[in-house]
């Protein structure tokens, strides 16, 4: 078995870019840092490290090793959680991820209602794209490139059809519905960050209406992009759940031919599936996910 603090002293090393720096983050002289690596290397038979200059840097197998190890910290962690509800008297823990853009709708009465049923249990929230069962409750984006892991249970909660969010005096703000081809000559502000099943999907029902967008900005999340579109730059398309609190003076209108469509699903850890407050996490996403789709028709 691989030693743990070895492992830490190799994640530090590229998360820090310096043994110097990753030996006094953790306790070490820069001397006993670089036995310990040393001797991580020769328990994997890898060469993990390289001198570059004056110091060293990870090889592609050590940032391999590093990311590889990832889960296993984040297990770690969650056991230090439980080892300190124990000695804090909480009778338990649950974590719970989700996607930016259900946050300001579903979370804050479910969280209440948690703590009201649950007033012991620590709840621990994390943003979270993917369904990869780090936590124990994960609200995510379906993405047929990535399965779940066999270790979760998943089911879908909503279906979150596309819209384009527009100023309230733009001409296409009349219409009842928009086609995807009408926004092709339109300035469009991307609210993106990196590529994902958000983007995929968007991008997907682009190509189906033989359009390519004309991205003239870019922003980091849903609620920087409708601010651009406030300021008349040009549209954004987004999830219909982002748009639920729109800005003064914007409208978001459907779109057709076709209407890119997202699925929110929900995952839980096959070992949590009985534990009461897991359950009704589950309970109250579905209610609120329910009138979520019923209010968008």
């Amino acid at each position: 078995m691989l030693d743990i603090t070895r492992l830490q002293l190799l994640r530090t090393v590229i998360a820090t870019g310096s043994l110097r720096a990753s030996a006094s983050a953790l306790g070490y002289t820069p001397s006993a840092a670089s036995q310990q690596l040393a001797a991580l290397q020769r328990q994997t038979g890898l060469q993990l490290v390289e001198r570059a200059g004056r110091g060293i840097e990870p090889t592609a197998a050590g940032r391999a090793l590093a990311a590889a190890s990832e889960r296993l910290f984040d297990e770690l962690g969650r056991l230090d959680g439980v080892v300190g509800d124990l000695r804090a008297g909480r009778v338990g823990s649950l974590s719970l991820g989700y996607v930016p853009s259900v946050s300001a709708t579903w979370l804050p009465p479910i969280v209440e209602a948690l703590r009201t049923e649950f007033a012991d249990l620590r709840l621990e929230l994390r943003i979270s794209d993917v369904g990869t069962g780090r936590r124990d409750i994960e609200i995510f984006i379906e993405d047929p490139t990535t399965p779940p892991p066999p270790d979760v249970r998943t089911h879908r909660l909503a279906t979150d059809p596309y819209v384009v969010a527009l100023g309230r005096d733009d001409p296409l703000a009349d219409h009842a519905a928009i086609p995807l081809s009408a926004l092709a000559d339109r300035p469009w502000i991307d609210n993106e960050p990196a590529d994902g099943p958000c983007r995929r999907i968007l991008l997907d029902a682009c190509s189906q209406a033989g359009i390519l967008p004309n991205f003239q900005v870019q922003t980091p999340d849903y609620r920087t992009a409708l601010s651009f579109v406030a300021t008349g730059i040009g549209i954004t398309v987004l999830p219909r759940l982002a748009t639920l609190d729109l800005p003064p003076g914007l409208v978001a209108r459907p779109l057709t031919d076709p209407t890119p469509i997202r699925h929110i699903g929900l995952a839980v850890r096959a070992s949590l599936a009985q534990h009461p407050a897991a359950r009704r996490t589950v309970e109250l996403l579905t209610q609120v996910a329910a009138q979520g789709e019923q209010v968008s028709l």
